[in-house]
C-alpha cells in the first residue's frame, strides 16, 4: 500500500536524521546551523508521520 510505503520511508528518514544530528554533535566544533536544519526537517517529518498515522 502506498501509505504504508510513505510511512516506512518517513520513519527511515527520521532515523537517518537522528544519526546525522548525533554525528554532528559529536564533532569537536559542531555546526549549529546544520544541526538546526536537520532538527527542523526531523520535526517536519515527525509532524507528517503523526498526520498519516491518525487515519
Amino acid at each position: 500500500m502506498a501509505l504504508d510505503s510513505r510511512i516506512d520511508s518517513l520513519k527511515t528518514r527520521h532515523s537517518e536524521l537522528e544519526t546525522a544530528i548525533e554525528m554532528e554533535n559529536s564533532k569537536p566544533y559542531p555546526d549549529d546551523t546544520e544541526i538546526h536544519t536537520l532538527k527542523k526537517e526531523k520535526l517536519r517529518i515527525k509532524d507528517e508521520l503523526e498526520v498519516l498515522t491518525r487515519h
